[in-house]
């Protein structure tokens, strides 16, 4: 059966819809591509109906010839699917039902809204059946609950449908058309002209690993991607601190905005035009569309939850987590550290996919790195990273090595020349350039004077 009975009530369908849309298939062949833009056999709610447009399809994948109520008889027959379809003359009866075909489409369309909300009613039964069920992770119901709400909210006509190359091509190449005329990148920009000339900006549903050795500056990147993000393009972000508290991200956020120095905003030292500027600082960030969620050593379940909250209420076009290792898998403990991050990992990649948006999320570099320029091996506790993400980036800031005037110059005036290593872009080139990490401010900024290295292309599929 399609669905069962809940409480006694009969499922919502409409038998003479499915009728119609069967019998007009069988008069004009070509309406059968147009509702499987629709519909699916279990979209149909009798069995028979099922059974037959399974049949169809088949038929039409299998055989070369015209589909007509003769020739679909005669292969119902050669599959022993004659009864289970309904039998003959109920088959040809359909025919009768249909005066014309022009409406099949409309017919399609009110199977797959009755579909819908069959499934919703079965959903919301199997959520009781588990709220009462207390041998089942509360967390896990929920989070197992919203992720198949959410997957019926976005299914949509077509949505499971191939694509024509013809389709495609004319959508790429309006797209094209429309940027080159624009200007505009088809990515969310970060703010750095020289990261975003390698990327295009950060892509919809891109999992984007930024990875570096403890006090490079991870979180201090992040955060300045960030405030980029808010006050210049106007982007509604989504930030999961699960290692400091917001109240802390907010003094960094307020430094870099205000370039207030911010040992004077940590220890609340402020002369009277800091203040000012201070306050400047809070108005415009104020307007800005940021959420933030410090919940320390998050659960998985939970952090899938708050970003689809974040997606519904605010409508966030991307997220920042800091950082993978401190996300809490909620694996057993026998399992190895590097399998929980190879879950969380392909996990978090879903979650762009699902809410449709790029999530760039933290990562430590092994101890191996230290002194050296990180690679995409050094990623720390899984290579399931590496082999998830679609853009690595990883920060290197030489603190060892001996330091020219030029150098020593720069230091004392608290700019320190970072290397920024696109490590892996999946659709795009790796390359090589510096920011400055201005340590009083706690920001990253452009260095003058840096112009992207860009490596081959580099398809890492």
């Amino acid at each position: 059966m399609a669905s069962k009975e809940v409480l006694g009530r009969v499922p919502p369908h409409n038998e003479e819809a499915e009728r119609a849309v069967l019998g007009a298939i069988l008069l004009n062949e070509r309406v059968l591509g147009e509702v499987t833009d629709y519909l699916s056999k279990n979209d149909f709610y009798k069995v028979a109906h099922q059974q037959l447009f399974d049949a169809i399809v088949t038929f039409r994948q299998e055989s070369g010839e015209t589909l007509d109520l003769i020739t679909l008889s005669a292969f119902l027959k050669r599959k022993g699917l004659v009864e289970r379809c309904g039998g003959l003359p109920y088959i040809a009866g359909l025919t009768g039902d249909v005066p014309t075909t022009t409406n099949a489409g409309y017919y399609a369309k009110i199977l797959k809204a009755l579909s819908q909300r069959r499934k919703l009613s079965l959903f919301a039964s199997k959520l009781n059946d588990s709220a009462w069920d207390e041998s089942q992770e509360i967390q896990k119901v929920i989070d197992e609950g919203e992720q198949a709400l959410s997957a019926l909210s976005n299914e949509s006509a077509g949505s499971d449908n191939y694509h024509s190359v013809k389709d495609l091509i004319s959508l790429t190449i309006r797209d094209l058309e429309e940027r080159s005329v624009s200007g505009a990148k088809n990515g969310f920009e970060t703010g750095y002209n020289s990261l975003d000339s390698i990327t295009g900006g950060f892509k919809k549903q891109e999992f984007i690993i930024v990875g570096a050795r403890p006090s490079i500056g991870k979180t201090a990147f992040a955060l300045s991607m960030t405030l980029n993000m808010i006050i210049k393009k106007r982007y509604r972000v989504g930030f999961f601190s699960l290692e400091m508290s917001a109240t802390s991200l907010m003094e960094r956020l307020l430094t870099g905005h205000s370039r207030v120095d911010f040992s004077h905003i940590r220890k609340a030292t402020l002369k009277g035009s800091e203040m000012s500027a201070i306050i400047d600082a809070s108005s415009s960030l104020y307007d800005a569309e940021l959420y933030i969620q410090d919940t320390p050593n998050m659960k998985l379940m939970e952090l899938r939850a708050q970003a689809r909250r974040m997606k519904l209420e605010h409508d966030i076009q991307i997220i920042f987590i800091d950082y993978i290792g401190l996300i809490d898998a909620e694996a057993d403990s026998r399992v190895p550290r590097h399998e929980q991050i190879s879950i969380i990992s392909r996990s978090l990649k879903q979650l762009a996919r699902e809410l449709d948006i790029p999530v760039v999320c933290l990562s430590q570099v092994g101890r191996q790195a230290d002194g050296v320029e990180p690679k995409l091996a050094d990623l720390r506790d899984s290579g399931s990273i590496e082999q998830d993400a679609d853009v690595v980036i990883l920060l290197h800031r030489d603190v060892t090595k001996n330091r020219t005037d030029d150098e020593e110059e720069k230091r004392r005036n608290n700019i320190q020349e970072t290397k920024i290593i696109m490590a892996k872009n999946r659709n795009g080139e790796t390359g090589v350039f510096s920011l400055a990490f201005v340590s009083n401010i706690v920001r990253f900024e452009e260095m003058e004077y840096s112009r992207p290295y860009v490596a081959a292309s580099n398809p890492n599929a």
